[in-house]
């Protein structure tokens, strides 16, 4: 069921935004040098390496760390990279990677291929057996402001309490905290 509702949801979405996505890389294009899109290896389902698009918000020389990690992320920023960040746009073109199948809606944000102390805490809890998501438990009570521990015991409430209203309940939550920029810090 819930393969079918991000199968169809997806589809109807990536038609929907059509038009914004392509504004938007073309916005890309004409203020900064560079991909319009950032492959960024993530982990998936059972620890497995999959490559996850974003509309690219930092220069091309920017670091792969989370972005937290850099010591002034605001110098990597690119003209529009502030503004796709705040409305969580960057975030649109993961809808491919919801129709293939790499990720879902609902489940724990993908982590970077690089951050070994999240991977080991979401395998010691079994967290790695869920699809990740464009949202999760975890984003809807904190996002970028949670400490990785934390995040893992959100994404293991998850894990052990995951259903079809419990999703339905994290996209609403998404998306009221989209409109209010909640939670965001880069």
């Amino acid at each position: 069921m819930k393969r079918l509702f991000d199968v169809v949801c997806s589809f109807f979405l990536l038609c929907l935004f059509s038009f914004p996505m392509l504004l938007i890389a073309v916005s890309i294009k004409l203020t900064s040098k560079g991909q319009i899109l950032y492959w960024s290896d993530r982990v998936g389902l059972n620890n497995t390496i999959f490559k996850m698009p974003k509309f690219r918000t930092m220069r091309s020389d920017t670091p792969i760390v989370a972005t937290h990690l850099l010591d002034n992320p605001d110098k990597y920023y690119t003209p529009i990279g502030p503004f796709l960040r705040k409305f969580s746009l960057d975030e649109l073109p993961q809808l491919w990677s919801v129709f293939r199948g790499h990720m879902s809606f609902v489940g724990p944000r993908p982590a970077l291929f690089n951050q070994a102390d999240l991977i080991a805490l979401r395998t010691e809890k079994g967290v790695h057996k869920i699809t990740p998501g464009i949202t999760g438990w975890a984003q809807v009570n904190g996002r970028d402001d949670l400490p990785i521990p934390i995040k893992v015991e959100y994404d293991a409430y998850y894990l052990e309490n995951k259903s079809f209203l419990l999703n339905l309940k994290i996209l609403a939550f998404t998306f009221y905290k989209v409109i209010k920029k909640e939670g965001v810090r880069h």
